[in-house]
């Protein structure tokens, strides 16, 4: 179910019992297909009340070691340094989607093919997000990922000068392309400084 590199990571974080439940709500999650608190607890395998299932779940999604700093960036910063070795170039794509009424605005590290989220935001609007907006997720990503050369990769909606002068000044470059999605299907892409 959970491989055991994250097995290992997670049990210094998390309490046995939360262990548990997490590994429970992972499968799920695989199973149902579904994040509706309610359909979880329905059929999360604990022999209490339903009622009393839901009140589990909403208590351990809300645990402060469930954040996505205290959590998810020291496993992607350990996930990625066996991946890639560190001082090397690391292409990160920024892209903003619509999942059913909710505005995503997303940061993904790619490697081999594959993107692998880092940091995203819900935007409390419909459309395109701002340069404030986008600075809030690229910061502490390039905070997390420092001993990379970072190239950021958006597509049309992050043509801003304004966009690629703070990157500039962060140390960071930046590569503006029609269709992010279809550059990296393109084999041996490369974007040296």
């Amino acid at each position: 179910m959970l491989p055991s590199f994250y097995q290992k990571y997670l049990e210094k974080y998390l309490k046995p019992a939360q262990l548990i439940t997490l590994k429970m709500l992972v499968w799920l999650l695989q199973s149902q297909k579904t994040v509706r608190i309610e359909r979880l607890a329905a059929n999360l395998p604990l022999p209490i009340l339903e009622n009393s299932r839901r009140r589990h779940v909403q208590r351990f999604l809300s645990l402060g070691s469930l954040s996505i700093l205290a959590l998810w960036f020291p496993l992607v910063r350990e996930i990625i340094e066996r991946q890639i070795k560190a001082g090397t170039q690391l292409i990160i794509a920024l892209d903003r989607t619509q999942w059913q009424s909710n505005n995503v605005l997303m940061v993904s590290a790619v490697h081999q093919k594959r993107a692998f989220p880092i940091f995203w935001t819900l935007l409390d609007k419909k459309g395109a997000c701002n340069l404030a907006e986008q600075k809030q997720v690229l910061r502490p990503v390039i905070r997390l990922l420092n001993k990379y050369q970072l190239v950021i990769v958006g597509d049309r909606e992050f043509h801003s000068i304004e966009l690629a002068q703070w990157l500039q000044r962060q140390h960071v470059s930046f590569v503006q392309v029609k269709n992010v999605t279809q550059l990296f299907e393109k084999k041996g892409k490369s974007f040296n400084r």
